[in-house]
């Protein structure tokens, strides 16, 4: 009796192992299909913009809670070498640095060095209105200075050395397109002026500032302020296309575009740096905050930009977005702060913009992850 009951014991336990078990293995069978699918559909989406595999091409990586669920390369990384792209390979990121100087200064506030608030004739005594301009206008493209990149003598500086004061120069003197806090108009010069700031203040070199306080503490081994004469390891190269074929990017000196458009990086510290920025490791949860919020006009009126990235929505999700665009690059980024799913998408040829599948691609794994 005492046998047959343990007997009867033991084929219960089995019988319940054998359901977990068979439990287990559907749920990872359907798993797998379930994202095989999602897998094809990223594919599919990536290939309306990248269809020639010896072209320039790019790289798309898709994270889901601070983990890689996507991550492939498309195209050549170098024409005349025959290269082909792979996940590693560095890119001018354009625009996207700005994310990077506006942390930066966030960074200075936590210490208490400088306040966003504060006019910028605090610390650049001979700016013009520079009473009446913040760093918080600045920091948001309400300021109303007149963005260089659409002053016609841009191409006499474009490819000289300049300092971040001789930017700065080129462009204070120039008529205001509106009073500060007027507007929001997106702005490459109110970049360049804070990380002129941001020298002003630390006596550091920006590139020194943003390697010591961001890239060294979020382990981006592979990001640097951009250069055509560093030896860069996998660097990918940048091209424009012609009627008759692809060219070689046109040299900037990166002087020029500055704290608002040259840094260089790859997707996986592209990576590491949102989940830096969502661990707090940083900046503090309050500074944070700052970056990700919706201001409002001198009327009242809100606008859709915190400090560094456009504040956007995917069907009424909340998500925080930024592009690039620099000869032969282009760089985009969304993160979906609800469900931390994280898209970054790179160019190298400025006749591929990774903006629009970088957002189909995030809606489609935010509607599968709502399954």
């Amino acid at each position: 009796m005492h046998g047959t009951l343990i007997n009867s014991i033991f084929a219960i336990q089995n019988s319940i192992m054998k359901n977990i078990l068979l439990t287990l293995i559907f749920s990872t069978i359907g798993f797998n299909f379930s994202f095989a699918q999602t897998e094809a559909k990223i594919d599919s989406i990536i290939q309306t913009e990248f269809k020639d595999h010896n072209a320039p091409g790019g790289v798309v990586l898709v994270s889901k809670k601070g983990k890689i669920i996507y991550e492939k390369a498309f195209g050549k990384a170098n024409l005349e070498l025959n290269v082909d792209m792979t996940p590693k390979n560095v890119f001018q990121i354009g625009s996207m640095t700005k994310q990077f100087t506006a942390v930066s200064i966030l960074i200075l506030e936590s210490q208490g060095k400088l306040n966003v608030n504060d006019p910028v004739s605090k610390y650049i005594p001979d700016y013009p209105s520079g009473n009446s301009i913040t760093i918080h206008q600045l920091l948001t493209h309400t300021s109303g200075i007149k963005d260089f990149t659409k002053m016609k003598s841009i191409s006499e500086i474009a490819q000289k050395e300049m300092s971040p004061k001789m930017m700065v120069d080129f462009f204070k003197n120039e008529p205001v397109d509106f009073k500060p806090g007027e507007k929001f108009d997106y702005n490459n010069s109110g970049y360049v002026l804070l990380g002129h700031l941001i020298e002003q203040i630390t006596g550091e070199k920006y590139e020194d500032f943003i390697r010591k306080n961001i890239f060294e503490k979020a382990g981006m081994d592979n990001s640097f302020y951009a250069s055509d004469r560093k030896i860069i390891k996998n660097r990918a190269y940048g091209y424009h296309q012609k009627s008759d074929g692809y060219v070689n990017k046109t040299v900037i000196n990166f002087s020029v575009p500055f704290a608002s458009g040259s840094l260089m990086s790859t997707v996986e510290d592209m990576l590491k740096w949102q989940n830096v920025l969502n661990k707090n490791i940083i900046l503090n949860k309050e500074e944070g905050k700052k970056a990700f919020t919706k201001y409002h006009l001198n009327n009242s009126e809100e606008y859709t930009y915190g400090y560094g990235w456009h504040l956007k929505d995917i069907d009424g999700i909340s998500t925080r977005e930024h592009g690039g665009s620099i000869f032969g690059f282009k760089s985009m980024g969304v993160y979906i702060p609800d469900e931390d799913i994280y898209v970054i998408g790179f160019s190298n040829c400025d006749c591929h913009s990774p903006t629009q599948i970088t957002r189909d691609i995030a809606k489609l794994v935010l509607i599968n992850s709502n399954k």
